[in-house]
């Protein structure tokens, strides 16, 4: 298959906003599985007819919790995380929400916002960055109640995958910072780098100004600010997530030969065009070289023109 006939080259090579994702990303993964594990935790606890009693210990005291089925093993807080070192709250906790608003309000955003960063980043390094995001908004959440910033306490839980979705709102905001979105609730358009800016605004005045009040989300304001910074800086440096793009060394080598009829030999510029391609397949826009931009719109204006 020559590289004009790549789904990839029917047209230019260019970001997408508004869920424009395939079964094979790792977008609509994330969707499927958040929407599961949710699903799933709040149908065990209702046939279970009862939440979980966790206890957590705090400076030699046994305090009580209660939990669905599912969360009570993933939720994050710094009394378990840290003081229990069970370090895989880190990323668990970001597959958990608290009802179905939560869901669906981090979901969308994912929807319309994930499919241009994974086509920027390539699905690897889209993945790490969205984990990573979502790390850091678990360790600016401690770090800011450390600080004296909010107030909370060491058994305070926190889930949610809006850390790492802002962070994909601060990356696709970079991307194309003039795009045009409108919002649901209100229904007005703005940029979509004004919507991001708005998103850290807010967060930054309630950790400032209502971080001493009980019931502002000081906390989950604390998890979204580090979620929009790290995003931010990683997308301006994508090159921090080259350590995601791993390859399996492992070859098959069992099972007879089998003869295949020569393909034709493609001409230099042909293979390298092909190159170039896969690489846009594997890792993304941002992995161009600029020479490998120009060599690939030169070939798309070519074929362009013979059409």
């Amino acid at each position: 298959m020559g590289w004009q006939d790549r789904d990839y080259n029917r047209s230019s090579p260019a970001p997408a906003l508004g869920g424009a994702f395939s079964g094979r990303s790792v977008v609509f993964w994330l969707i499927v599985i958040n929407i599961a594990v949710f699903v799933l935790d709040h149908l065990l606890t209702r046939s279970m007819g009862q939440a979980v009693q966790v206890f957590e210990f705090v400076g030699g005291e046994r305090l009580p919790r209660s939990f669905n089925q599912i969360e009570s093993y993933g939720y994050f807080s710094s009394a378990t995380a840290i003081l229990g070192k069970q370090v895989w709250r880190f990323i668990t906790f970001q597959f958990l929400h608290a009802d179905f608003m939560h869901i669906l309000v981090n979901m969308l955003g994912l929807y319309f916002f994930g499919p241009m960063v994974e086509s920027y980043l390539g699905s690897r390094r889209f993945m790490a960055f969205y984990l990573l995001c979502g790390v850091a908004g678990a360790v600016t959440y401690i770090a800011l109640w450390l600080s004296g910033f909010v107030v909370s306490s060491p058994i305070v839980s926190l889930v949610g995958a809006s850390a790492g979705v802002l962070g994909v709102l601060m990356a696709a905001a970079a991307i194309a910072p003039n795009t045009r979105v409108m919002l649901l609730f209100p229904p007005i358009p703005m940029k979509l780098k004004t919507l991001a800016w708005v998103a850290v605004g807010i967060g930054a005045y309630t950790v400032l100004f209502r971080g001493h009040s009980i019931g502002s989300n000081a906390g989950g304001e604390a998890a979204h600010l580090g979620g929009c910074a790290l995003g931010y800086l990683l997308i301006r440096r994508p090159s921090c997530l080259n350590f995601a793009e791993w390859r399996s060394r492992a070859k098959f080598r069992g099972g007879p030969a089998v003869r295949r009829p020569k393909a034709k030999k493609p001409s230099v510029d042909e293979r390298e065009v092909n190159r170039i391609l896969d690489k846009v397949r594997d890792k993304g826009l941002a992995s161009l070289t600029a020479k490998e931009k120009k060599h690939l719109k030169n070939a798309t204006d070519d074929k362009r023109r013979v059409g």
